[in-house]
C-alpha cells in the first residue's frame, strides 16, 4: 500500500497560473500523492492571467506537509509581508520533507526564513536579489540544495516538478509521468533564456521589466531596513 504524501501549494492573489498549474500536472500523478491546494481562506484566488482557482483547505487546517511548494507571481510583493503567510511557510519548511518553489515564489522562502546560505534560483530577471535573503544564486534551471528544491522562471516549474518525482519515485515513475502528459517539447522559437536572447528581444523585456524591478528592489530595501529597526 502506498503512503500518503502531502502536497502542499500556497496560493495567493497575483500568482502566476503556470507556476502553480505546471507543477500541479506533474506532481498530482506522483503515487500516492494528496494535494492541498493552500490559501489564507477558501475564497476564490486571482491569477494573473484571468482565471480564479479555488483553494481546498486554509492556512490554519492546513497538515503537516511532506513537501510545499510556493509559486510566483507578482503577488508574492504582499505575500513575503503577510505575517500569516511568512509564518505558516516557516512552520512548514522547518518539518517538511522537501521546502520548494516555482519562479519568485523563491522570495516568500527567503522570507521566511528559508534561504539563508543555501543555492538557489529563480525567474532571471530577479536572480541577483537572491542575495537579499542570504542565499547563493546559481544559474540553472532546477537548482537542489539538500531537501531545498528552486525552480526557475514559469516554465522551469514543469522541469522542476521532473526532478522532484526522480527523487520521491524513481526515474521510471517520471518517465511514466512524462509520456503521459506528452512532455517533449520543441518550441518553435529558440529565445528562451537571456543567454540565448538577441540584444534587441532582451533589451524589450529588460524594458518592459523595469518598473517592476524599481518597485521590487525597493520593497527588498524597505524589508531589510525594517528588520534593522
Amino acid at each position: 500500500m502506498t503512503a500518503t504524501l502531502n502536497i502542499g501549494f500556497l496560493l495567493f492573489d497575483d500568482i502566476t497560473q503556470l507556476d502553480f498549474t505546471g507543477p500541479l500536472q506533474v506532481l498530482s500523478r506522483v503515487p500516492g500523492a494528496k494535494v492541498h491546494l493552500v490559501a489564507r481562506t477558501l475564497d476564490p484566488v486571482r491569477t494573473d492571467c484571468g482565471p480564479f482557482i479555488l483553494p481546498d483547505t486554509t492556512i490554519a487546517a492546513c497538515p503537516d506537509l511532506d513537501l510545499i511548494c510556493i509559486p510566483g507571481g507578482f503577488g508574492v510583493d504582499a505575500a513575503m509581508q503577510d505575517d500569516e503567510i511568512v509564518d505558516f511557510v516557516r512552520r512548514q519548511g522547518a518539518q517538511a520533507r522537501y521546502v520548494t518553489s516555482v519562479c519568485t515564489g523563491a522570495f516568500i522562502l527567503g522570507a521566511a526564513g528559508l534561504l539563508a546560505g543555501r543555492q538557489a534560483t529563480t525567474h532571471w530577471r530577479y536572480h541577483a536579489l537572491l542575495t537579499a535573503f542570504g542565499a547563493e544564486p546559481v544559474k540553472a534551471r532546477v537548482v537542489r540544495d539538500g531537501n531545498l528544491f528552486t525552480g526557475g522562471g514559469v516554465t522551469a516549474g514543469i522541469d522542476f516538478a521532473f526532478t522532484v518525482v526522480v527523487e520521491l519515485a524513481g526515474e521510471t515513475v517520471a518517465q511514466a509521468i512524462q509520456l503521459g502528459l506528452e512532455y517533449d517539447p520543441h518550441p518553435p522559437v529558440d529565445c528562451g533564456s537571456p543567454d540565448k536572447a538577441c540584444l534587441h528581444v532582451r533589451g524589450a523585456v529588460e524594458q518592459r521589466f523595469a518598473p517592476r524591478m524599481e518597485a521590487f528592489e525597493g520593497l527588498l530595501r524597505e524589508m531589510r531596513a525594517a528588520e534593522t529597526v
